[in-house]
């Protein structure tokens, strides 16, 4: 019985694990959509001027490509721990273990956060709306663009196609310009 913990990234995980990792593969998961649908009122904005985060918003036909890290047996326990302190903490996130396929054929069981559509935080903005909120705001991990670029950034590195967070990385350098 494998007995690994996988996790799957789709945003910040992606370039700031913060927890040790033995392997790393590129993964879909489907029947979700990556979007900045989470307004961040602690990491990335504040309850005055929040910002906005990822999400895995549910939808019918949709899938999200990120990286699903395989953590040893014996880093299980903090890595959840670490996982949980950080990804929930307000309860817009819901953790949940679904499957992923990986780029080399395997399906995983991966731990995953994903909105919960009728929490306080969870918003429908356009991609105009989200640009501008996220030129301006900053909370406790820094300002809203670093988490947009560094994710962009890792995306592309990745070889990973997101139309709409490259819009979005384009359009907040030209708004903070």
């Amino acid at each position: 019985m494998d007995t690994d913990l996988w996790v799957f990234g789709y945003g910040s995980l992606l370039w700031n694990q913060g927890f040790p990792h033995v392997e790393q593969v590129q993964a879909t998961l489907p029947g979700f959509h990556r979007s900045f649908c989470m307004r961040s009122i602690h990491h990335r904005g504040t309850d005055a001027r929040p910002g906005l985060v990822l999400a895995l918003d549910e939808q019918p036909g949709a899938s999200c490509r990120g990286i699903a890290f395989r953590v040893h047996p014996e880093h299980h326990d903090p890595t959840m721990v670490a996982l949980r302190e950080r990804e929930l903490i307000s309860s817009a996130y819901v953790e949940k273990v679904l499957p992923v396929d990986l780029v080399d054929g395997r399906r995983v069981e991966a731990v995953s956060y994903v909105i919960d559509p009728e929490h306080v935080q969870y918003c429908h903005l356009d991609l105009e709306e989200q640009a501008s909120i996220i030129a301006g705001a900053v909370g406790g991990r820094g300002p809203n663009t670093e988490y947009l670029y560094n994710t962009a950034d890792h995306l592309t590195e990745l070889g990973i196609e997101d139309p709409e967070l490259s819009w979005l990385a384009r359009e907040v350098r030209r708004i903070t310009a």
